[in-house]
Formats: structure tokens, sequence, C-alpha cells
């Protein structure tokens, strides 16, 4: 008996440090310009988004996404670094950036003091906090947003659980993708998605792999170069990973894949998408793999039933 309850004992002992792991990894936020429409404050909203994402950057349980890579991301996109993102195109925002959580808000003055207003939305869940900081009209706005920062840091690390979404594990996924797929017939598939990490082909590519690997799990026959059965479907596309930062022990990968399906016979394209993810790990190449592995399990859920109509 004594055995059998320490057994247990360090069963929950385990349970709870993989918990406390998985709690403890660095949430990627985004920070856009805060919206300062003002004429007395008009300079202020981006030097203060610069000012509150540096100080979020020092925090060990946050990443914060490069200003540079955010303007990058959304270049081509109606969403700039403006103020003016919301709950309704946070998911956008969060799928074409990996970003978790997004931070704006608006600055503005009255007669006697200065006001920086934060709203702080979920990705996924589309929750939505707010903070304020003031202080006097010519009050330091390095303080005041280091200030903010802080209350922003808090709300996120004790409030995660409802601005992101419960993960969905993979077995989960494919339970949930073999489930709508029934019992309908299933054509054999070809996957080729080449993959690059620093500049460099990377050998046995991770998001083909994992995408691979789901097809076959869900019922799906593959077919490669030197199968006798010829594929009916073939899915190609790129993807790469690259370092993101170092947080202590932990580094951070960003990846992205772009992908399509292709019926061979008539040549219509049936699927075209792309995903952004990011992972953490205390190998910046894991780190790299599993961004790549959890980008290629998002796809395949909405890639998979396009596939058995």
């Amino acid at each position: 008996m004594k055995l059998k309850c320490i057994a247990v004992l360090t069963l929950m002992f385990i349970a709870g440090a993989v918990a406390h792991a998985e709690l403890q990894q660095p949430l990627p936020v985004a920070v856009f310009d805060f919206e300062s429409k003002d004429e007395n404050v008009r300079d202020l909203g981006s030097k203060i988004a610069t000012l509150v994402n540096v100080n979020l950057s020092a925090d060990p349980n946050l990443i914060t996404v490069e200003r540079a890579e955010l303007e990058k991301a959304l270049g081509e996109q109606e969403l700039g670094l403006s103020g003016t993102v919301s709950p309704d195109s946070a998911a956008k925002v969060g799928h074409l950036t990996g970003a978790k959580v997004l931070v704006t808000g608006r600055v503005f003055k009255t007669d006697s003091e200065l006001f920086i207003v934060a709203k702080i939305i979920g990705t996924e869940t589309s929750r939505v906090y707010g903070e304020l900081v003031k202080g006097g009209v010519n009050a330091s706005i390095s303080d005041l947003s280091e200030s903010l920062a802080k209350k922003i840091a808090a709300d996120v690390t004790q409030k995660g659980d409802t601005l992101v979404a419960k993960v969905e594990t993979r077995e989960d996924r494919v339970a949930k993708i073999k489930k709508g797929l029934g019992d309908k017939k299933l054509p054999v598939v070809s996957v080729k998605i080449t993959e690059q990490h620093f500049g460099q082909h990377v050998i046995d590519p991770a998001a083909q792999t994992e995408l691979s690997l789901i097809l076959q799990q869900c019922g799906f026959a593959l077919a490669d170069d030197h199968s006798t059965n010829q594929p009916a479907i073939e899915i190609t596309g790129e993807a790469f990973s690259e370092f993101g930062m170092r947080k202590g022990n932990l580094q951070s990968c960003r990846a992205r894949i772009e992908i399509k399906a292709r019926d061979v016979a008539g040549g219509k394209i049936l699927f075209v998408d792309r995903q952004t993810s990011v992972a953490v790990d205390l190998a910046e190449h894991v780190a790299a793999k599993t961004a790549l592995q959890n980008g290629a399990d998002e796809l395949a859920e909405r890639l998979l039933p396009k596939l058995a109509p």
C-alpha cells in the first residue's frame, strides 16, 4: 500500500511538473502602435509602442514579435502597425504573425494629465483586457511605458488561460479529422514540401514528415517517386523556420508553411493555405522542427477534409 501511494504521488509530481513547464512556456506577443490622433500627442503612439515592446521583451514569460518582422508580415495586408487593430481582426493577425496576444491602445492628454490606455487581445479567444497609466502632462514617457508594460505582462501571465485557446493535443486533432472523414473513399496522395532553416536545406523535413504521418494515420495511401501507385492528389509547398530569440535557457523559433493540393488528372487546385507557428525548446533546431510540426498539424485539420469531398 505504501509503495502504491508513493507511485501515485510520483505520478502526480511528474504531471504537475509537466503542466508547470507548459504554463511557463513564453507566450508570443505583438505590440502595435498606440493610437495618437490628437495634435498634442501625435508623435507619441509609435514611441510608446516601442518602449512597451522593449520592456515586455525583458519578461522571461513573454516573447515579443520584432516590430520589423511584424511590419513585414502585415506589409501586404490591409492591417498595419496601427492602434486600430480590433478583436475581430486579431485572429487574422495571429495567423499571419504567430502572436497569441496583441497589445495596442491609445494615448491622449487632458488639460492636466497624460493618459495611456492599453488593450490586451487574445488572438485565439478574442478576449480583451484593459490597462491604464497616467501622469502629469510633462510626465516621463519612459516611466509610464515601463509601468504599463509591467501591468500588461502581469495580465498576460495571470490571465493567459483566457487569452489563449485550450491546447488541442495532436491525438485529439487526428481523431477529429478521422471522425470528419468517416467512411469516405480516400485518394492516394503524395507530399513534397521543401524546407529551409537559416537558408540551409534540411534533411528529413519536419513539415512534410508530420503531414505525411497524419495523412497515413487518417487512412490515406501515400505515394512518392519510388511508388508503383500513382497519386491522385499532389501536395506541394515550401516551409522555412528561423531563430526568434533566447529567454534564459529557452530558445524560440518561428516557422511558416505554404502548401497547395492539386488534382493530378484534371490539374485543378483543390486547396491553398499557409500557417505561421512558434515553438520554444532548449535546443534551437528542435524548436524549429516543433514549430514546423505544429504548423503542419494545424494545416492538416483544414486540408484533409478537402481531399475527400
